[in-house]
């Protein structure tokens, strides 16, 4: 396989509560109004991500896994997830709350949808004044079955929040309950799932005067309690990697890039993705070269060497699998 840095066509999807902050902050394409996410490399059925540059533009993420194997995922991940791609990598706005919701872990994911669970992060990019998250229940002894119960008066009471600002990195395990705010911009990593347990809608309604459905039963199965509410705390330093999110599920980092940077990642037997969440920089891998500005993301192939960064300023995330973890990222047979 020849390895360079692979750029997708980004899948926009509308969403109730979307903006416009993915065109006028990120640059993305649209005549879409309320723009709420952008997929960036997507292996969900019927959202299958295009290749948008180089030798294999107009092939999918499908054809290059099938065709090229551990060279383009990794051997480790194809022993763990066969030909699925096993991230769902995306750029989120929300001009107004998404809905406080929870994700089933792969046992439950497994077992009702035949699927991967979704744990997740999120790297707030932009955020208004003030604007914050849902991050769990205030009580962690909280009996789950308020969940059922929930509605404008009381919602205040049930809901841990916090204010976000930018560069703020959450991790979100399965059944943790969430929900970004009105005002954030977000990079957004997850297992491929398109799975959502949605527990309360803030009582909107969309055109036609409905309700969104909302799946309590489902909830309340689903939610679990955790101890913390997943903040990263790091400090970024010249020239080095920082870690965000180490998981069984995926690795994140975030690094600054000021002039020329080499990152070697042969030993990491994994595809490796940056996504850019602040300035411009150049990626070469083999002597290709792609440019990524705020809101764009390439793939590096796992038979990728080394790669080469040049940048007057900007940050980037690195995501990939550590091989290390993978036996325990298995779907149950």
């Amino acid at each position: 396989m020849q390895a360079y840095p692979i750029k997708f066509t980004p899948i926009l999807k509308e969403k109730i509560w979307g903006g416009q902050k993915l065109s006028e902050i990120l640059n993305k394409k649209t005549d879409l109004k309320n723009v709420g996410e952008s997929w960036e490399i997507s292996g969900v059925a019927g959202n299958i991500s295009i290749v948008s540059n180089g030798l294999y533009k107009g092939k999918s993420l499908n054809d290059l896994i099938k065709r090229h194997k551990s060279e383009f995922l990794g051997k480790k991940n194809i022993e763990a997830f066969g030909e699925e791609f096993p991230l769902l990598i995306k750029f989120l706005d929300a001009k107004t709350n998404l809905s406080v919701q929870v994700h089933p872990d792969d046992e439950m994911a497994k077992k009702h949808h035949n699927s991967f669970g979704k744990t997740e992060m999120w790297y707030i990019m932009n955020s208004d004044e003030d604007a914050e998250i849902v991050l769990g229940l205030k009580d962690n002894n909280m009996d789950k079955s308020v969940l059922g119960d929930i509605n404008a008066s009381n919602v205040e009471h049930i809901f841990n929040t916090e204010k976000v600002k930018q560069g703020d990195s959450y991790f979100i395990p399965a059944g943790k309950i969430h929900a970004i705010g009105a005002g954030v911009l977000a990079a957004e990593i997850q297992q491929t799932s398109d799975i959502t347990y949605r527990v309360y809608d803030w009582d909107r309604t969309d055109d036609h005067g409905q309700q969104r459905e909302l799946h309590t039963e489902s909830a309340i199965k689903a939610t679990k309690t955790f101890p913390s509410t997943g903040k990263s705390n790091y400090t970024l330093e010249q020239e080095k990697a920082c870690n965000l999110v180490d998981c069984d599920f995926f690795t994140t980092n975030i690094f600054e890039v000021k002039g020329f940077q080499k990152r070697a990642i042969k030993k990491i037997d994994s595809f490796v993705i940056y996504m850019c969440v602040e300035g411009k920089a150049e990626i070469t891998v083999n002597q290709h070269s792609e440019f990524v500005a705020m809101g764009e993301t390439v793939l590096i192939p796992s038979n990728s060497e080394d790669v080469i960064f040049n940048s007057q300023g900007s940050k980037l995330l690195e995501v990939y699998i550590d091989s290390r973890n993978s036996e325990s990222k298995k779907m149950a047979s």
